[in-house]
């Protein structure tokens, strides 16, 4: 992977770039930034960069300020074994998980293959839900794991293959588990020579402070004009938008009725989304109660469109400083529930009733006689 080959973050590129020509290349960086505004492909372009033997340097004094100020060349051994991302210096960490093909103790060495393939096919900006999806992990959640924290431990005490950086890229960094971050904290510490650590990641707040600690942060923008839209905080791809809006509103209006066969039905197609896909469209209805809070407590404009014009003039009244708290908690417990695996009916049954009886309760109880 080339900068140039990476749309909408020349100017990012170029930090990277220059970070390198000055030699001042921190052994351990965490790029932090969505998948889609290509993180990944970022890290990647980076090190093939830093291994390349001929690096590219343009002229960009008179031409436009964005305009790429280096590149690796695309043309030596390096970077013909990057651009096929079988460079022996280069080793990949992702999450993984039990599959049809490997139904015990999974860890990245037995999913190289299929890495470097969605990796290709989604020209190195793909999600962790496409990643499960291209897996076929039937809704389990992947991790990183102990053996592959064995496996970069073992990788850096290893002398380089060729003359450049061996390069450890961890791919959805906050992945990784205490004991898992714990056992990486040595070699993020003490890195042998001519070695580069790159963790990427969405949310640091998932991460160990003592990894971030040991990383140096390089933030990653997004895109201008990516595959996704924003609803209040919550970016959402944009094929999902009007189906995860759709739902909303069904799902609302069933909650006054709890008609249990519409309801059950309800349950069982969200259930049948990627666990990914079942946490993004929980976010976006917890994100939905704090703007509608906002609408109805201090008359700003929805700032969410639900596709749906008379729910949107009335749906806001329902949430209230008497429930708004309760809804959103419940939104992240339920979350929380999936990301450890719950039963996703149940759990999203159980939210539902949960839900029903909170916006029953928009106004404050009647004092008792």
């Amino acid at each position: 992977m080339r900068f140039k080959d990476i749309e909408g973050q020349t100017i990012m590129a170029n930090k990277l770039t220059e970070i390198i020509d000055s030699g001042r290349v921190s052994h351990a960086q965490l790029f932090l930034g969505d998948s889609t505004s290509g993180s990944l492909a970022l890290a990647i372009a980076y090190a093939q960069y830093l291994n390349c033997e001929h690096r590219q340097h343009y002229d960009t004094a008179a031409g436009h300020p964005d305009a790429l100020r280096a590149d690796s060349c695309g043309e030596c051994p390096s970077c013909k074994k990057y651009e096929q991302l079988v460079h022996s210096d280069l080793h990949l960490y992702f999450p993984t998980t039990t599959t049809d093909s490997v139904k015990s103790n999974p860890c990245c060495d037995e999913f190289q293959q299929d890495f470097r393939k969605f990796l290709t096919e989604y020209r190195q900006q793909g999600t962790l839900e496409d990643w499960y999806a291209f897996m076929q992990t039937d809704n389990k959640q992947g991790q990183l794991r102990e053996r592959d924290a064995e496996s970069m431990v073992n990788t850096m005490a290893l002398t380089t293959y060729e003359n450049g950086y061996k390069v450890l890229i961890i791919w959805m960094a906050e992945k990784m588990s205490a004991v898992v971050a714990n056992k990486i904290l040595k070699i993020l510490e003490e890195p042998t020579r001519r070695t580069l650590i790159i963790l990427v990641a969405e949310h640091s707040d998932k991460m160990l402070s003592t990894i971030l600690s040991r990383a140096q942060l390089v933030s990653i923008p997004r895109v201008h004009g990516s595959d996704e839209m924003t609803f209040g905080e919550v970016q959402v791809r944009a094929e999902n938008r009007d189906y995860f809006a759709q739902m909303y509103v069904t799902w609302m209006r069933q909650l006054f009725k709890l008609n249990m066969a519409s309801l059950s039905a309800w349950v069982d197609e969200i259930a049948g989304l990627g666990r990914e896909q079942q946490k993004q469209f929980l976010m976006f209805a917890q994100e939905s109660v704090r703007e509608c809070f906002l609408c109805n407590l201090a008359g700003m404009p929805l700032a969410m469109d639900f596709g749906d014009a008379k729910f949107n003039s009335s749906f806001p009244a329902m949430i209230t400083e008497h429930n708004a708290e309760g809804l959103n908690n419940a939104f992240a417990e339920c979350i929380h529930a999936i990301e450890r695996n719950a039963y996703s009916k149940i759990a999203l049954m159980e939210l539902s009733f949960r839900i029903s009886k909170l916006l029953q309760r928009r106004k404050p109880a009647a004092p008792k006689s």
